[in-house]
């Protein structure tokens, strides 16, 4: 099993969006409080649609109760723009976490900082863009670590 975790998610959309992958493809969601929605918002529920009840999904009020609850050996990978590797060079194992941050922030860069060789990123041509929407980059990252272990 792969694992999602969305750092503080502010668009409900985004995060039906990839609660809906998440249930089409088995994989488990985390939510790191504080959310930017309600859970039971009605646009979160659109974009899941009906695999919203399907989604093994997990509510974490911070950051630090979340990695509590994690084995201590558990493999975060920091899905973030700016890495030193490509997401295609990562080596994803089952059990992996997959770590995303607010679409208007990104990840805290201390995190990244301190765990260089975990931190990946999805490369854009373009330089004028500044980023891709959270779950297009969750859904490409997600099948490149399925298609490496399955």
């Amino acid at each position: 099993m792969i694992h999602i975790v969305l750092v503080e998610p502010e668009i409900a959309p985004n995060t039906g969006n990839i609660g809906r992958l998440c249930a089409a493809t088995g994989t488990r969601l985390h939510l790191i409080e504080p959310l930017g929605f309600q859970i039971d918002d009605r646009q979160l529920k659109r974009a899941g649609m009906d695999y919203w009840r399907s989604v093994d999904c997990h509510t974490w009020p911070n950051w630090t109760a979340f990695r509590a609850a994690q084995p201590a050996d558990a493999r975060i990978w920091w899905v973030e723009s700016g890495a030193p590797r490509r997401y295609w060079d990562a080596a994803f194992a089952s059990g992996d976490y997959l770590v995303f941050g607010r679409e208007s922030a990104g990840l805290p860069k201390a995190w990244l900082e301190a765990d260089p060789e975990r931190w990946i990123d999805i490369p854009m041509s373009n330089p004028e863009a500044r980023s891709l929407n959270l779950s297009n980059c969750a859904a490409i990252v997600l099948f490149e670590a399925l298609r490496q272990i399955r």
